[in-house]
């Protein structure tokens, strides 16, 4: 039996008449008709019984009493009661009538055909059996004993009554089999509009899966199947097949700044012009998030591939408006092509993939063809990420720390920790190199924990040996805040290390701060109150934005070393240097200056009013024992070196 509930709400027809009933509505529906077919019958028989005469009669009123049974049960929604008492009563009254009259000839032999329907239709295996055998056997037996001559059945002449008799069991058999036929014909239409509403579900439910719901364009799964059979056409008709990727390069900060909704509307306009720009053999889908893909059969024309390339390209540099606002963003393309490097989906996709990050790392909103070195480059990456890993279990990386100078006195203010990772023969892999990769993987979680670590023994370790005026400042990566455990971690180093609060200091960089602000603001907020100081790092590089500034509670701004290297010898970095350092006086900011190699440098910055500084002029950076010495040594002194000192 079909339970519509299977199928939910939209199953059920808006003519609640014309669905079959099932479970409890059917037998409710069942009891209904038990209930018309006794009345029906009851009826018949009064009728019967009030033209009949003698043990004829006797039986038939007989038979309505044990129907006023029946359809107590039936009244009761009991149908399988009601159905045994009704049938059973039937054909017991109909036997005993054929036996005191015409015995198998006799006209009550007509109603058990109608018996046996409504006990096929009404009833279950059980009763039709029962009835069946008990028919075929009674009858047997009446033909046995007349063939034999120890039953005398006797044929009466015909009366109006007989009429009577005749119509009574022909209305009720005829009537009733129409009413149980006809709700078999309600089921088989309701189940065949069911079976319907099943298949059309079907379909939904296959186009929902090939779909993507938001652009209405393929999905990355129709792609991969539709991958095979365009190939084989590629193959058949000789056509390079080539597979192109393209991913947004700044879609985030329309999310950001004006809602998913915004971005939603982007992806659905740009998704209308990729679809613009494909022809009806190409597949063209959003393969996830902000990146699409289009696989097109190649037809020899060179230069085909360029101009679909620089179309995409276009499809995602021309502007948008969205909300009343324009918005500009740019795409960055990767292509591969089958069979020239690969002839399986997930291969070109891997290869369109790295193509497109190629581009990206060229400029952006290009295309780039992929080649073999971008594999290797690849295998380069996944082989160095692995490295990094058994470095951190391999206590490989080491701490080295370079001196923050109070330009004022000269004296030691605090020192920077910087990691390094130093190769067996003597070279190292610069923090340049590793770092990005460790953060795309999360190691750099693992990393900037030990790093605080170090860092905070380390600089209580000097402040017991004397120097108890010297703080550590450490970098942070973003990927330190995604846990949501920095602060917890941070108050368990320096618990551990017994370092206190205000000799810490976190470095952020502005484009941290611009990134995942909320997230990181609550963080913050927390490190802060127990006493940590910030320093926002490389400054004038990223947004430079100012409430950020405010906002994160920074107590520090270090001019990046770029725009000091050049302050002795160019004069176009001195106006932005003086008004850094201007800005972060009237914000109560201390500025520090990376990168002073000089002592040219040292006095123009001295000059310009900057605090503190940094650089090869007093110190590169030291392992933890050689700046152990400087710090000795430096100490002793409490002016500044003159260049004759270097």
């Amino acid at each position: 039996m079909i339970d519509r509930q299977h199928y939910g709400d939209a199953a059920i027809s808006p003519d609640q008449n014309k669905v079959p009933l099932l479970g409890h509505d059917a037998s409710v529906l069942r009891s209904k008709r038990l209930l018309q077919i006794t009345s029906l019958t009851l009826m018949g028989l009064l009728l019967a019984a009030f033209v009949a005469t003698g043990h004829t009669q006797m039986t038939v009123l007989g038979g309505c009493a044990v129907l006023v049974l029946a359809g107590w049960f039936a009244h009761q929604q009991q149908p399988g009661i009601a159905a045994n008492i009704l049938l059973w009563a039937l054909t017991a009254m109909l036997s005993v009538l054929a036996w005191h009259s015409g015995g198998v000839r006799d006209m009550a032999v007509l109603g058990y055909p109608g018996v046996l329907i409504f006990a096929a239709i009404l009833g279950n295996v059980r009763l039709f059996s029962g009835l069946l055998f008990f028919i075929v056997s009674y009858c047997s037996l009446m033909a046995g004993l007349t063939i034999t001559g120890y039953f005398h059945p006797f044929l009466p002449e015909v009366e109006f009554k007989h009429l009577i008799f005749t119509d009574v069991i022909l209305l009720i058999t005829g009537f009733s089999a129409y009413l149980l036929l006809r709700d078999q014909r309600r089921l088989m239409q309701g189940l065949k509009e069911e079976n319907q509403r099943v298949r059309n579900s079907q379909k939904t439910i296959a186009r929902l899966a090939s779909q993507d719901q938001l652009t209405g364009l393929s999905n990355r799964r129709f792609a991969e199947e539709s991958y095979a059979r365009l190939y084989q056409r590629c193959l058949r008709d000789e056509q390079p097949l080539a597979v192109f990727f393209l991913d947004l390069d700044n879609f985030k900060p329309v999310n950001d700044s004006l809602g998913h909704a915004a971005g939603d509307l982007l992806l659905q306009q740009l998704a209308g012009r990729l679809q613009a720009l494909s022809r009806p053999d190409d597949v063209l889908c959003r393969f996830g998030g902000d990146e699409f893909l289009l696989m097109a059969a190649l037809d020899g024309d060179e230069d085909q591939l360029t101009r679909l390339a620089q179309s995409m390209t276009a499809a995602a540099t021309t502007p948008f408006f969205i909300m009343q606002t324009q918005i500009e963003i740019s795409g960055s393309v990767g292509i591969a092509l089958a069979p020239e490097h690969g002839t399986e989906f997930n291969i070109l996709c891997k290869y369109a993939d790295l193509a497109m990050y190629q581009a990206k790392h060229e400029g952006r909103s290009v295309f780039r063809i992929y080649n073999d070195d971008m594999g290797r480059a690849n295998i380069d990456k996944f082989n160095l990420m692995t490295q990094i890993r058994q470095a951190l279990k391999d206590k490989q990386f080491r701490l080295f720390y370079q001196p923050k100078i109070d330009i004022s006195n000269g004296r030691v203010c605090g020192v920077e920790a910087l990691i390094r990772w130093p190769q067996e023969d003597g070279s190292y892999i610069t923090p340049d190199e590793f770092i990005p990769l460790a953060e795309s993987s999360g190691v750099i979680a693992d990393i900037g924990h030990w790093v605080l670590q170090e860092a905070c023994a380390a600089c209580m370790r000097w402040r017991k040996q004397g120097h108890s005026n010297v703080g550590v400042a450490v970098n942070l990566s973003y990927v330190q805040f995604r846990d949501g455990l920095l602060e917890r971690n941070v108050q368990h180093v320096l618990r551990q290390s017994g370092l206190p609060a205000t000799a810490l200091e976190l470095e952020l960089t502005e484009s941290m701060l611009i990134g995942e602000g909320d997230d990181i603001s609550r963080q913050l907020d927390g490190i802060y109150t127990m006493g940590v100081s910030f320093a926002i790092d490389d400054f004038g590089t990223g947004y430079s934005n100012l409430g950020y500034l405010r906002r994160f509670k920074a107590s520090r701004l270090k001019i990046d070393k770029s725009f000091i290297t050049g302050l002795g010898v160019s004069q176009r970095d001195e106006p932005l240097v003086r008004a850094i350092i201007q800005m972060a006086a009237s914000l109560g900011l201390q500025s520090v200056a990376e990168g002073v190699e000089d002592e040219a440098t040292l006095r123009l910055l001295k000059q310009l009013g900057c605090d503190e500084a940094q650089g090869y002029f007093w110190s590169q950076a030291l392992p933890e024992h050689e700046l152990t010495e400087w710090l000795n040594t430096h100490n002793s002194h409490q002016e500044l070196p003159h260049s004759s000192e270097l």
